[in-house]
């Protein structure tokens, strides 16, 4: 059963947690009908999807799969549109560090194949899939309006030699970014990527103390850690049609953090 045609929709991957749920409280208090996903049961979601159920009145569903598994996206990418019918907002977000930090020259093919999976190849081919029924959409519809919103990492950019194969898969999400915003800019799709620094998550749990003394010894420009819900601000800005002439921008969300300085 779908959502009626004028409702807007929206699916966050990994949105039952951490960041993802930030973004899929600011797109439920935005009034969008909201599919989240995770791995876990939805009898484990079950108080993450009544929190969002209470920020809009629209319809709001949890796929559960893994994104980095072909047989899964497949699945889920039948059931959201089975659910909405149409989506307008892709938001690639499910990411995971390595279960074990280690040297570089230790790094495991299991770990780099892992983190590769779910950050990078499951992001690729979930678009590919999705952007191919907004193309198709557009072309019997051009008033209606999609994005995709990839949200990377400053890890992108900057050196953690423990965690390599992270920093890979989001150095290889920029060039996604760019990729998918060029292709898709002539069908009138916007593509945008998000770059968040320290984020005070259950990821960054275990390192906590550590950050707490960077963060006040001036690591950052803003002297605090950032938080989901600045990440979800940022995500509902682009979907408002805010930056409608930035398509493949990166946009820092980092309070300042890769800022160069003497």
């Amino acid at each position: 059963m779908s959502v009626e045609t004028t409702v807007k929709t929206a699916f966050v991957t990994g949105g039952s947690r951490g960041i993802g749920l930030g973004i899929a409280r600011q797109l439920a208090t935005e009034g969008y009908a909201v599919a989240i996903n995770g791995v876990r049961p939805e009898s484990e979601v079950g108080e993450v999807l009544a929190e969002l159920r209470a920020l809009t009145p629209q319809e709001v569903c949890y796929l559960p799969g893994n994104i980095g598994d072909a047989g899964h996206r497949q699945r889920i990418v039948d059931e959201l549109y089975r659910r909405f019918g149409h989506l307008n907002v892709l938001v690639n977000n499910a990411g995971v560090a390595p279960r074990q930090r280690s040297d570089l020259l230790e790094m495991t093919e299991e770990s780099y194949d892992r983190v590769m999976d779910i950050n990078l190849k499951g992001p690729f081919f979930l678009s590919q899939a999705i952007a191919a029924r907004m193309v198709d959409r557009r072309q019997d519809d051009p008033d209606y309006a999609a994005c995709i919103i990839n949200v990377g990492s400053v890890s992108a950019t900057l050196v953690s030699e423990q965690r390599g194969e992270y920093c890979i898969s989001k150095s290889g999400m920029g060039m996604m970014t760019q990729l998918f915003a060029t292709r898709l800019a002539r069908e009138g799709i916007v593509v945008y990527e998000l770059r968040p620094g320290i984020i005070q998550t259950d990821m960054t749990s275990a390192v906590s103390e550590k950050y707490d003394r960077l963060i006040a010894g001036g690591l950052t420009l803003q002297p605090r850690w950032g938080t989901a819900e600045d990440v979800g601000r940022a995500v509902a800005a682009l979907v408002r049609g805010d930056f409608p002439y930035s398509p493949g921008q990166v946009i820092m969300i980092d309070g300042g953090l890769t800022v160069p300085r003497l």
